[in-house]
């Protein structure tokens, strides 16, 4: 067994959030089969881009003036889903989303996914580009 303190894992400042790779390839402990990262959305990192990606669950540890929007395309994302500490969002593979806040707001979440490939907008570019 690994134990992993949130304080020891690197931040790494990316579009739109804050990320610190827990599990996963170039993570903390490492692992071939699945991903799992705290995430922290806030004006610090300026918005998020609306995104689709591979199938993931996230757990919402904290939150205040802090959402999601989900929809079928990335400029059509009518459902907004107020979030608080306690909820559980799992989106399907490819499904449209973005986590937004208002004044003062934020949102902090640990990201899961059952995999390593394709799991953020950054890696996905990346490996279009190799």
């Amino acid at each position: 067994m690994k134990v992993i303190q949130r304080d020891d894992i690197v931040a790494e400042p990316l579009p739109g959030r804050v990320l610190q790779r827990a599990i996963g390839r170039n993570s903390a402990s490492g692992s071939e089969k699945m991903t799992v990262s705290f995430c922290r959305y806030s004006a610090e990192s300026g918005p998020m881009e609306p995104h689709n990606h591979a199938e993931e669950t996230v757990v919402i540890l904290d939150a205040r003036n802090g959402w999601v929007r989900k929809g079928p395309a990335k400029d059509d994302l009518p459902e907004k889903v107020d979030l608080r500490a306690g909820t559980i969002l799992h989106f399907e593979e490819l499904e449209w989303h973005v986590f937004q806040y208002g004044e003062g707001g934020f949102i902090d979440a640990v990201c899961i996914y059952g995999q390593v490939d394709n799991i953020r907008p950054e890696d996905i570019a990346a490996e279009a580009n190799r």
